[in-house]
């Protein structure tokens, strides 16, 4: 869809700097990443820190958190002002909120020249192209197969890790979520093409890879060909096997998982893969079966804990996350009492917890939205302090622990440097920059509220 653009100038200025503003998830991280990559490509642009010193403006943005299109709106309310002294800037909306909205984002802000979505971003530099040559504004919210990644420029990472999008969409449609709208059915890359990328990285110095997906433990590729041209189908932890196997890999990381793509396989990788790391991020949302079911998640409590127990018989140092909303049509206080014994029971790291609020479009902004603020206010609150009391137990036990370091950057403190254990918790250290990229030995030696202080042990 296009339209001309208002009051354009005569004159177009030089394209020079890119400046992106991200919201949400690691997976939006990562397509910022690529986003820049991609102008960079295409026209050369250098990323600067201020959308003040930008002449292209993109917005990453996302739908899970409360209210996320106003504060898109309001944001976009402050670059309107810098448009209005630079009509040549161009300013772009992407990500969730990009293709929940659409074309609405224009009617309301038609200063925004385009809008497009998670799975249209490659197409990036033909749109700035074509706004600049016929003076239009364009939206992009078609939800192709993931051609995008055929598109893309080869991955540059600068630091010890980096992350690979092996799989997007959801196939779950639970009640609460937009990202089936927004991001599309489930589609996995194909194996080669991961592999690829994660070897693209590693020779770039990382020693660390994420893999990211809505539903990363769901992942079904096309794995790789044999002789006579015929190719099987692989699950997410034949591939882990794979990855892992790359020569220059230390660490491996994956995220999100749902509890329903669990399998014993997966357990068991914990416990045999040395560069799999013994920590998950695996949402439940509610203890409560009943919450459970209405939203659709396909799995009970007593499925969750067996789904623990048995990670734990195969990785027993496994630290756990999780997600948690918080008033959810129709919770009781039995429902919330539900939610804060399964917390106890499978003694979390760390944990996100929320506040339900209706999301446009969900099956559950179809309910009541009937569970009073002030009682999710102070369900919220008792939820958290239990979080943050077990967070405090998991770092109170590193104390005396000589545990491996995986030095990443200097600190904030003059000599210090900065890393994550195993079980990815934040150790500040003395130490030196030639370290970076190192896996260190680190005896711990205090314990704060969000990351640990070692000693540096040196042979």
């Amino acid at each position: 869809m296009s339209k001309p653009i208002i009051d354009s100038p005569t004159s177009i200025r030089s394209l020079d700097t890119l400046f992106i503003k991200t919201y949400g998830c690691q997976m939006n991280e990562y397509d910022s990443q690529r986003m820049a990559d991609l102008m960079k490509q295409a026209y050369g642009l250098r990323l600067v820190g201020t959308p003040e010193e930008a002449d292209v403006i993109l917005m990453n943005t996302c739908s899970v958190r409360e209210k996320a299109e106003e504060k898109v709106y309001s944001q976009l309310g402050r670059y309107r002002k810098l448009k209005d002294t630079r009509p040549d800037m161009i300013i772009g909306v992407g990500g969730c909120v990009g293709q929940q909205e659409g074309a609405r984002i224009q009617k309301r802000a038609p200063y925004v020249d385009m809008v497009f979505g998670p799975q249209t971003y490659h197409k990036l530099p033909e749109m700035v192209k074509k706004i600049r040559r016929d003076r239009v504004c364009l939206s992009e919210t078609d939800m192709p197969e993931i051609e995008k990644f055929d598109h893309l420029p080869k991955q540059r990472v600068d630091g010890v890790s980096g992350y690979v999008t092996i799989m997007e969409g959801c196939d779950k449609f639970c009640t609460f979520c937009v990202v089936p709208y927004t991001r599309g059915p489930e589609l996995s890359r194909p194996v080669e093409r991961v592999l690829e990328e994660c070897r693209g990285i590693l020779a770039d110095g990382a020693v660390e890879i994420s893999l990211l997906g809505q539903n990363v433990n769901g992942y079904r590729g096309e794995g790789p060909r044999d002789v006579e041209n015929n190719c099987e189908e692989w699950d997410f932890t034949m591939l882990l096997y794979a990855v892992a196997k790359l020569d220059g890999l230390k660490r491996l990381r994956f995220i999100t998982s749902h509890p329903m793509e669990m399998t014993t396989e997966l357990a068991v990788a914990f416990g045999e893969i040395p560069q799999l790391m013994p920590f998950l991020h695996l949402p439940v949302q509610s203890g409560s079966d009943a919450m459970l079911k209405h939203m659709h998640r396909g799995h009970t409590r007593d499925d969750y804990f067996a789904i623990i127990d048995e990670l734990r018989s195969h990785c027993p140092e496994l630290a756990l996350s999780s997600d948690f909303i918080i008033g959810y049509p129709g919770e009781t206080d039995a429902d919330f009492e539900a939610t804060l014994d399964l917390v106890r029971r499978v003694k979390y790291d760390s944990s996100y917890c929320f506040k339900y609020s209706p999301r446009p479009g969900t099956p559950a902004a179809k309910s009541a939205d009937d569970v009073p603020e002030d009682v999710k206010d102070a369900r919220l609150q008792t939820l958290l302090e239990l979080i943050r009391e077990q967070a405090r137990d998991a770092l109170q036990a590193k104390l005396g622990q000589t545990l491996d370091v995986l030095v990443e950057k200097p600190g904030r403190s003059d000599g210090d440097m900065e890393g994550h254990t195993a079980d990815f918790k934040i150790v500040h250290f003395k130490g030196k920059p030639r370290q970076i990229g190192q896996i260190m030995p680190v005896r711990i030696t205090e314990a704060f509220g969000q990351s640990l202080r070692g000693e540096l042990i040196v042979a």
